[in-house]
């Protein structure tokens, strides 16, 4: 099949859900599909290039940092993707369209799919649907929700990245929508070993931004300085300098290191040196980190909320603590600092769970839906 992928925001820039679409691209160009990804340019990446098997074109939307999309930066996208994806329909002739994110994404799916009569699936993770990351998008759904629904009901099937996510479309869109969650490379676990670190080592990896509750994990963390630990903080946003300062005020800045924007493969290089995953957010839909935590074989300590409830089995590979019981956040890690056998643990029982999101597997339900459609 010939498959154009169309994205707001795309490896080396953007959060978890890009990463997603990167590792189906990667799967479905090894098993023979043609694979062209039309996403945003940023300065400094090529407009054009092979890469995994696929091809990427990039195009101007006035993005210029690679933690964050405004509104304005999504309209750009979708303005310059309709000119460009027709013009690129006319020469690579896709047979169908998987669109990520409703919104902008999918805006830009919809008009393509009026214009030629391609159709499309579309992913939903969380951020898209209405509700999802109120703290985020609420201003912009309160006016935009009533034009989203169309791009719902012409996509050839949605897919929703958890059930939390899916129950949420739900509550607004009158469609058939499946559960398909993230996935991540299992191949190389074939050799993956297990071993604690000396010293424990805790690691966060996402957008310093409040849906991912950074400040939290300082507060949290200084609260068992008694405790031997380190913390790796992965990333960037607008509320770096805030953890930054706060770090400094506990005086633990020997134990925390921020290390700024980093690229996914980082991250994995990164989860291949911790213990535990700390990621207190206050929404999620199926976070990539996540999944890749427990391709490394993590305990996972998350706030009770979207797709953490798919990763995490309870007093098996991690524990679920509400999102404001900061005092249940440090029980929690207390015990698998304190206690290295059930740390050692859990973080076998994270490799095992870990099968449930083999790509391959993932890759095997996105191209069935294809295969139907087209």
């Amino acid at each position: 099949m010939r498959i154009l992928t169309l994205i707001h925001e795309f490896p080396p820039i953007g959060g978890g859900g890009g990463r997603a679409a990167y590792d189906i691209c990667c799967e479905l160009a090894a098993r023979g599909h043609d694979v062209t990804v039309l996403t945003a340019h940023m300065d400094g990446l090529p407009l054009d290039e092979k890469q995994d098997g696929f091809r990427l074109v990039r195009i101007p939307s006035k993005r210029t940092e690679a933690f964050t999309a405004s509104f304005e930066t999504m309209l750009s996208f979708d303005l310059a993707g309709l000119w460009a994806g027709l013009a690129l329909i006319r020469r690579f002739r896709p047979d169908i369209i998987h669109t990520h994110f409703a919104v902008p994404a999918g805006a830009l799916a919809y008009a393509l799919s009026l214009l030629t009569g391609i159709p499309y699936i579309l992913t939903a993770h969380l951020g898209d649907v209405p509700g999802g990351v109120p703290e985020k998008t609420a201003r912009w759904f309160r006016w935009l929700k009533p034009f989203t629904k169309p791009i719902w009901k012409r996509a050839k099937q949605v897919v929703a990245v958890s059930e939390f996510t899916r129950q949420l479309a739900l509550a607004h869109y009158s469609v058939d929508i499946r559960v398909i969650p993230n996935g991540a490379d299992f191949t190389h676990l074939v050799t993956e070993t297990i071993e604690v670190n000396r010293i424990p080592r805790i690691v966060f990896a996402g957008r310093f931004v409040s849906q991912k509750n950074p400040l939290v994990i300082v507060r949290v963390l200084s609260a068992l300085n008694d405790l031997d630990w380190t913390c790796s903080m992965l990333g960037d946003g607008p509320m770096f300098e805030e953890v930054k300062a706060e770090i400094e005020k506990q005086g633990m800045t020997e134990r925390f290191h921020l290390t700024g924007w980093v690229t996914p493969a980082d991250v994995l290089k990164e989860f291949s040196q911790s213990d535990i995953l700390f990621m207190p957010s206050l929404s999620e839909g199926l976070p990539v980190v996540g999944v890749d935590a427990l391709v490394k074989g993590l305990a996972i300590v998350a706030s009770n909320i979207g797709g953490f409830l798919d990763l995490v089995d309870p007093e098996e590979n991690g524990y679920l603590i509400e999102v404001e019981d900061e005092a249940g956040f440090s029980s929690a890690l207390r015990e698998l600092l304190s206690n290295r056998e059930r740390l050692d643990q859990f973080r076998r029982a994270s490799l095992e769970k870990a099968k449930d999101f083999d790509i391959e597997k993932i890759v095997d339900q996105y191209e069935a839906i294809m295969r139907e459609v087209v």
